[in-house]
């Protein structure tokens, strides 16, 4: 598999929950022109320019920085690769995704992703386009891909995106995987290692008194599993009623996406 074959699949994933999301009436449903206009913005803009042009600088800085390590890791089995791209990506990005919400200064690249008032897989890749610029684990996978991870990446990406992209649907695939008495023991373990629709729901709740709600945890985008390790999940089999930021100030659809900082008076 290369990586355009990860990246179509994994906007043939896209596709199949934004049409189960259609047929149950949460797609899209009640959502301003801005916040659609961001929303389409952002997916098509991040995936497909900035992450892209993120990850192959980077492979091209050690290629031209450090070419004698180019492909040193040629030859590392594939369970040992994908560990390092759940090290060097997936967990740099649980401090980055939990910084973000510790630091006022770097949430206001990260807001326009907990903004809108439902939750979709049309916020996916919705986040202020510096948060990506900044975000440590595309610059690290860039560089493990010039090391020699290059085959094992696509397989990582379109794993980890399947399981982002179900984990922010409005669909609730972990519901009935509870209620049968065969997967039930099973989805114990699995809302413990990955993002399921329940735990990162939780995470983009409105109100932290409704008893749902935990916007400070459930940061693990991939793997729940740091949030348990690292003391700041939430586990849930409940969605919150309602979805956004308390007290939200009003943004121009710009400032949410791509210019964060406030207009001079």
């Amino acid at each position: 598999m290369t990586l355009n074959d990860a990246k179509i699949v994994v906007a043939l994933v896209l596709v199949a929950f934004a049409v189960l999301e259609w047929r149950k009436g949460d797609f899209g449903a009640g959502a301003s022109r801005e916040n659609t206009a961001v929303d389409a913005l952002a997916t098509l803009l991040v995936p497909g320019v900035i992450l892209t042009a993120v990850l192959f600088t980077a492979i091209a800085a050690v290629s031209a920085l450090l070419p004698t390590y180019v492909g040193v890791l040629d030859g590392t089995p594939a369970w040992a690769m994908f560990g390092l791209f759940l090290l060097g990506d997936d967990l740099t990005q649980y401090f980055w995704h939990r910084l973000t919400h510790a630091w006022p200064a770097l949430y206001a690249l990260h807001r326009s992703h907990h903004s809108p008032d439902y939750l979709s897989i049309r916020v996916v890749y919705r986040n202020n386009i510096v948060y990506y610029l900044l975000m440590p684990g595309v610059w690290i996978s860039g560089a493990l891909i010039a090391l020699g991870g290059g085959a094992v990446y696509p397989l990582y990406i379109l794993c980890k995106m399947t399981v982002i992209i179900s984990a922010h649907s409005s669909v609730p695939w972990d519901a009935p995987l509870w209620r049968n008495r065969w997967s039930r023991s099973a989805m114990w373990w699995v809302e413990r290692l990955i993002s399921t629709p329940a735990t990162h729901a939780a995470h983009h709740g409105r109100h932290a008194s409704d008893g749902v709600t935990h916007y400070k945890g459930n940061y693990g985008n991939f793997l729940f599993l740091w949030d348990v390790v690292f003391g700041t999940a939430k586990i849930t089999r409940r969605r919150p009623d309602e979805y956004g930021i308390e007290n939200l100030e009003g943004w121009h659809p710009l400032r949410e996406l791509v210019w964060p900082l406030p207009p001079r008076e």
